[in-house]
């Protein structure tokens, strides 16, 4: 059993990028492909433990040579049999579930790429978090009486939730046409996925759904990246690897150059071994700092490294919050300040910024303090135009549910929820140009060395 080509199911590094997927049933041409349906798919409760298969159906025909089904441990389904393909798009693998269990896997991830078209393009991973039913538990739940519960969601997406305006969704109309249907839910965990599923229309990846501890997202569309992480180390000179988080390389004019993978606080010390990196590259011409498969994270955390390239303290970014009680519905809109580091050197020199679609959230807030408050310049794709600071709020029936409190928007007063931050250079890529050099980083490069 080749684990290279088909066997990608026998490790886990699991991507942690977890929703609903919702995108349409045909690719476009020359895209990379994506699943379009899962069974069990992701976010789903309840799940019959009796089901014998896992059924993943793709947007374009596949190439039958490979699959990868990524995975480990305890949370990862019994294989009972050998994968096998239904059709040119759909892909079957026999599995053993047990009742009342929680199951982590991954349709293709960054390492196990064997999903592939028939263009040789690897699928964009997608991630599958389910837990299985208890008859008996489920029982113990019913009751029903959710009618308050959906009071309480009315009024949160409609006086609470900062971009209810985003999708002209009118929540009013949908939450009474689902009255009846939510207010009919077995128990709490039913409620809570129903919920998940109607909150899908949304499309806002900063919507979840809380149960018992078991988060459920409502929207899932992957982001295709710009890049590829593992070429970089043969891209890059000097490659170093300082943490899991961050990795930099110098050129041999000196251009220095720095990775950085996160800002999520739970990897914290990781993301500060990028100040070693910088350390180590005061003295170079230029630096290029290339957060293209940043996802976000803490907003502080990014405020950390961006201050090392500030020179004054300046606004960066602005952005209000909900306010049931103003006649906008929204409070006057607030800066978002950087200043200089008080406990590092600064570095003075160019600096250039490669960005893309994976960059979201505080990623995005990265991009601007970079911008506009360090005079960077940034190179590649539009970042993904997602944020929010999502909160709580509790429907009273053990369901919570977090919606983005705030709209973010540029210095100028710009809001890009959905749109995006676009770069001061384009760079136009594919996935095919990806497997033999990276014209976001030779763009980098030129504009460093300019």
């Amino acid at each position: 059993m080749a684990a290279a080509r088909w066997a990608g199911w026998r490790w886990v590094r699991l991507v942690s990028m977890l929703g609903f997927l919702v995108v349409g049933a045909t690719a476009a041409v020359g895209a990379p492909p994506r699943v379009v349906s899962a069974s069990p798919d992701n976010g789903d409760i309840d799940v019959d433990p009796s089901t014998g298969q896992l059924v993943i159906v793709f947007d374009q025909p596949m190439n039958r040579s490979g699959f990868s089904v990524v995975g480990g441990g305890e949370s990862f389904p019994e294989i009972t049999g050998q994968g096998r393909w239904r059709n040119a798009r759909t892909f079957v693998l026999p599995i053993r579930l047990k009742p009342d269990h929680g199951y982590v896997l991954s349709i293709n991830n960054q390492q196990f790429t064997n999903f592939r078209s028939v263009r040789d393009e690897a699928a964009v991973p997608y991630p599958i978090r389910f837990r299985t039913g208890s008859a008996a538990a489920e029982r113990a739940e019913a009751g029903g009486g959710h009618a308050e519960a959906v009071d309480l969601l009315l009024e949160a997406l409609t006086k609470h939730y900062s971009h209810r305006d985003k999708t002209a969704t009118d929540w009013a109309a949908e939450i009474e046409g689902a009255r009846a249907t939510l207010e009919a839910s077995a128990s709490p965990r039913q409620f809570a996925q129903r919920v998940a599923t109607l909150l899908s229309k949304a499309q806002d990846k900063h919507i979840w759904v809380d149960i018992d501890g078991q988060r459920l997202p409502t929207f899932f569309a992957p982001a295709v990246p710009n890049v590829d992480p593992r070429t970089l180390p043969v891209r890059v000179p000097n490659w170093k690897q300082h943490s899991r988080a961050v990795s930099s390389g110098r050129f041999e004019d000196g251009v220095g150059y720095v990775w950085i993978e996160t800002w999520d606080r739970a990897r914290e010390g990781e993301v500060l071994t990028a100040h070693e990196a910088i350390d180590s590259m005061l003295d170079a011409p230029a630096i290029i700092i290339d957060v293209r498969g940043n996802g976000g994270g803490d907003e502080l955390l990014a405020q950390s490294v961006a201050s090392r390239f500030v020179p004054q303290r300046t606004v960066y970014a602005r952005h209000d919050w909900v306010d049931a009680g103003s006649p906008t519905g929204f409070t006057e809109p607030v800066d978002r300040v950087i200043a200089p580091s008080e406990t590092h050197e600064r570095y003075g020199g160019r600096v250039i910024v490669l960005t893309g679609a994976v960059v979201m959230s505080s990623g995005e807030a990265f991009v601007l303090m970079m911008r506009d408050a360090a005079g960077a310049t940034t190179v590649g794709g539009h970042t993904q135009g997602s944020s929010g600071n999502p909160g709580p709020n509790d429907l009273g029936n053990g369901v919570v549910v977090y919606l983005p409190r705030w709209r973010a928007m540029t210095v100028e007063g710009q809001r890009f929820e959905g749109a995006g931050l676009a770069p001061d250079v384009p760079v136009e890529v594919t996935a095919v140009e990806l497997a033999g050099r990276d014209p976001v980083l030779e763009a980098g490069l030129r504009e460093a060395r300019e």
